[in-house]
């Protein structure tokens, strides 16, 4: 079974779960939709873990699941499921797909008109709908039936709740509807929540909040959001719009005094904020999004936080960063006032893999702006350096000789242009493949062009976890590759990345002096979090780049930026937080 496969399965039985008791099994409902999400965003195979004996690796799979999985692979189903799904007809599993629809509205619409056939469910109740037969029934009404036509509408137009956005591009969203909630001068404070706060790699439905003391006009505006296509749900302190492309933006309005209780609550992690609760507790406490409650003492009221600081302070815990609560060990390192100082934008001193429009006829693609151009940008960006690193010629069309005349003529372009700019240091890079040999794609005389060379691998992804290692350390082992670029292969919504073993990755770097690369660029955020997390532990050099094939994509930095501090990596930990000289120390060493 694939990952998808695997995933979709965990959520039916989440889904399962809520139809039989919803709050009985509220903590099997949690774990099998973290599992599922963790499963998704794998660059792994959940096969190949399997193979390896590794399933403990993946984040949010504990001991029972793990048992699932491991049952699943090998014999094809799991015993425990035929209970979980008994008297739920497979019919109701499709409906989930549709944006609005939640498991036990699916299974009442499929039980209540007898709807047997997966296959025809959603054309079937589209039918039932068009003839007027929803709206008599209990809890539902003319408006829910109009709802639920429009719903399967938008589900065959594409628009499938299950789609998620890249972490660039529902921020880019969030922002567009954040700027316009400001126009309002009711609006106090407004940020993200969720995952999208969290920093999440993939993002499904973009939530947000805001301090106010009158909801009802922020309501009002929120709701009359130009780019919106029709409102979901319209109440006192909360609205639901869908916007252009079909995705959902939820807002939720609190008053000041109280907007960092509801801040925290939201933010999440679901698994997070149990291990809060838990913690509360045992100190006596209640928490919500509007406050903190004693237990035993109701009529102290309700204690409530304008600042999340202020939410953790009454909790004993330091302030942990949105991007680190995944309930990974990060509660237990804030009570000890032992939490890391983790990385920030403006510790970045350089971006290091940038492609300009140099005409090098490179192997892949080219880039759009001229090396002035991105320079330009770095002025503007405060940056000390900028390491061009286009392709390498194509090798298919030029011969050895040619690639260095093409790299003789970028070096002689490059120390032109060092002439005529101080106020930022260029470092000769490029990005080299990694041929499925294991060897570079250019000679050691085109490589002695170079400060240090970007290597990577474009081609031949089938390799096994054996070859495509070997494949990745011979090619790290030329004196003058430096970084490995985007290493595990991975496109976000596209292509599972490829498998490699991390702990001799690991030791080789340590020991060799090399660094892997965080890649910024919206559909690779590679590498993926947990491993950044592992090599942070590992004491292995990172390093943040966008892959920028134009100036304005620079900006694309704090993407990474965002992953690096999700896998717990400090300024120490990332090799273009060094100034210059350090800096080129450290590539020449």
């Amino acid at each position: 079974m694939s990952n998808q496969q695997i995933a979709e399965l965990f959520r039916n039985v989440a889904a399962a779960y809520s139809i039989k008791d919803e709050r009985k099994y509220y903590f099997q409902i949690i774990a099998y939709h973290r599992a599922a999400d963790a499963i998704d965003n794998s660059t792994t195979e959940i096969k190949d873990l399997f193979d390896q004996k590794s399933l403990q690796s993946l984040p949010g799979v504990g001991t029972s699941i793990k048992s699932h999985i491991e049952e699943l692979l090998k014999t094809g189903k799991v015993s425990r499921f035929k209970w979980v799904f008994e008297n739920i007809p497979e019919a109701v599993f499709p409906l989930l797909k549709i944006p609005s629809f939640g498991p036990k509205r699916a299974y009442k619409l499929v039980k209540t008109f007898g709807l047997g056939n997966p296959e025809s469910v959603v054309d079937d109740l589209e039918k039932i709908a068009k003839e007027n037969k929803i709206s008599p029934l209990a809890g539902f009404g003319e408006k829910s039936q109009n709802d639920i036509l429009r719903a399967i509408k938008e589900y065959k137009e594409g628009k499938s709740k299950q789609r998620r956005m890249t972490l660039p591009f529902a921020a880019e969203l969030a922002k567009k509807i954040t700027d316009f909630l400001i126009e309002d001068p009711n609006v106090l404070q407004v940020s993200a929540l969720g995952s999208l706060r969290r920093m999440v790699s993939t993002i499904g439905d973009i939530d947000i909040a805001v301090a106010s003391n009158n909801s009802e006009k922020v309501i009002n505006h929120f709701v009359s959001y130009p780019y919106k296509e029709r409102i979901i749900e319209k109440g006192n302190s909360s609205a639901s719009i869908l916007i252009s492309g079909g995705y959902q933006v939820d807002l939720m309005v609190q008053p000041v005094k109280s907007f960092g209780s509801l801040l925290q609550h939201f933010t999440g992690s679901k698994d997070h904020n149990i291990h809060l609760r838990e913690l509360a507790i045992k100190k006596g406490l209640s928490l919500s999004e509007k406050g903190i409650k004693k237990i035993k003492d109701p009529k102290a009221g309700l204690a409530t936080y304008s600042t999340e600081k202020d939410f953790y302070n009454a909790l004993g815990l330091d302030l942990i960063p949105p991007e680190m609560r995944e309930n990974t060990g990060e509660i237990e390192l804030a009570a000890k006032h032992k939490l890391p100082r983790l990385i920030e934008l403006s510790d970045i001193k350089g971006d290091l893999h940038l492609h300009s429009n140099f005409s090098i006829e490179p192997s892949h693609d080219l880039g759009q702006s001229s090396m002035q151009d991105m320079l330009n940008k770095a002025v503007k960006l405060k940056y000390e350096y900028l390491g061009f690193s286009e392709h390498n010629p194509s090798v298919s069309k030029h011969n050895d000789n040619q690639c260095y005349e093409i790299l003789k003529k970028r070096d002689e372009k490059i120390e032109q242009i060092k002439s005529n700019i101080k106020s930022v240091r260029i470092i000769k890079l490029l990005e080299v493949d990694i041929l499925a040999s294991g060897e570079l794609s250019l000679s050691e005389k085109s490589l002695a062009l170079l400060d240090g060379a970007i290597v990577s691998i474009h081609s031949a992804f089938n390799l096994n976890k054996e070859q495509m290692t070997e494949r990745v350390l011979n090619g790290l082992s030329n004196p003058k590759a430096k970084i490995l670029a985007h290493p595990t292969g991975r496109l976000i919504n596209e292509r599972q990345g490829y498998d490699l073993d991390w702990e001799k990755i690991f030791e080789f770097c340590q020991k060799h002096n090399k660094a892997l690369e965080i890649n910024s660029w919206p559909n690779r955020l590679d590498l993926p979090d947990n491993i950044v997390r592992r090599a942070v532990t590992s004491g292995i050099k990172l390093v943040i780049n966008t892959d920028s094939h134009a100036a304005y994509q620079m900006g694309l930095m704090e993407y990474g930026v965002s992953v690096a501090r999700r896998g717990w990596a400090k300024k120490s930990d990332i090799i273009n937080t060094l100034s210059y000289n350090e800096f080129m120390k450290w590539l020449k060493n």
